[in-house]
């Protein structure tokens, strides 16, 4: 089994392997294009994968590249974009391995970039565990922000899984001479795994909208207080607001206009009424 393995899609010993191999000029296009969604795709004598694996940047920021793979009967090439760490970690441990015939090394690509989507769905549990406290304790900005960013990574993922699934599901159902039977149980344990990612996926996201209401509930009761707080500042306000006002009319013969102690009197008004005031609120549960 020859196993052909280009890091750079430009390099052109692609273009001297798919003469040699006659490959179809438009699977040679989406090797250097990238960008492409994951896919399975019959050739005049073998079959174009195209997977997806991923690497964590940042704050939980997924970076998915091309991993393109040309099946033979007895031939593998494997065109990767970029130097990825992920992909490359996932290469050399199965070139490792002794005796692999050429759909084995499909299979072992394709279970080895599928089980590492697993640790990252992990740490978004961690991630979602963490906004689930922050919007309890500190509803900030931040925290909204950081849903929000989050949410954008589960969709993405869903997407890469969801044309992966279908990838997956394709090759094991779709008979073939370059797949044996015997392999086909192992595929269909791969897409076992992949729809599993998936279901995990669609309950993050879940759980991420719950936080995203407890988030908007969280900033409404905050709101509630302190307009609740304001209201009752007012509230009390008002006797003394009332009293100033009546007496600061510019008409005779207001009540204790002409008394000497008719400052202490209106001052001993206000603190009465807003007691009484005050009473009355406590009673009503206001505060």
């Amino acid at each position: 089994m020859q196993w052909h393995d280009i890091v750079d899609p430009k390099d052109p010993e692609l273009d001297r392997l798919a003469a040699e191999y006659h490959i179809h000029p438009l699977h040679i296009e989406d090797c250097r294009s990238g960008d492409q969604r994951a896919k399975a795709e019959e050739g005049a004598g073998y079959l174009f994968v195209v997977l997806k694996p991923v690497q964590v940047e940042g704050d939980l920021e997924l970076v998915f590249h091309d991993l393109d793979i040309i099946l033979g009967n007895d031939w593998v090439i494997t065109v990767q974009e970029g130097n990825q760490k992920t992909c490359n970690d996932i290469l050399t441990s199965i070139r490792k391995m002794e005796h692999l015939t050429a759909p084995q090394v499909l299979y072992r690509i394709c279970d080895a970039i599928v089980d590492s989507y697993l640790p990252i769905l992990d740490h978004v549990d961690d991630v979602i565990d963490s906004l689930e406290e922050s919007v309890l304790d500190n509803p900030s900005p931040d925290t909204l922000a950081h849903i929000f960013r989050t949410r954008r990574s589960l969709i993405e993922m869903r997407r890469i899984l969801t044309n992966t699934r279908d990838m997956t599901a394709h090759l094991y159902r779709t008979p073939g001479d370059l797949i044996p039977a015997d392999l086909l149980p192992f595929l269909r344990d791969v897409y076992d795994h992949v729809t599993r990612n998936l279901d995990l996926v669609e309950t993050q996201r879940d759980m991420l909208s719950g936080a995203m209401d407890v988030y908007l509930s969280s900033v409404a009761n905050r709101t509630n207080q302190v307009m609740k707080v304001l209201t009752v500042v007012g509230t009390i306000a008002l006797p003394a607001l009332v009293i100033s006002g009546f007496f600061g009319m510019n008409l005779k013969g207001l009540p204790f206009a002409e008394a000497p102690q008719g400052t202490a009197i209106v001052t001993g008004l206000v603190v009465v009424l807003t007691a009484i005031l005050l009473w009355i609120l406590r009673r009503f549960g206001w505060f």
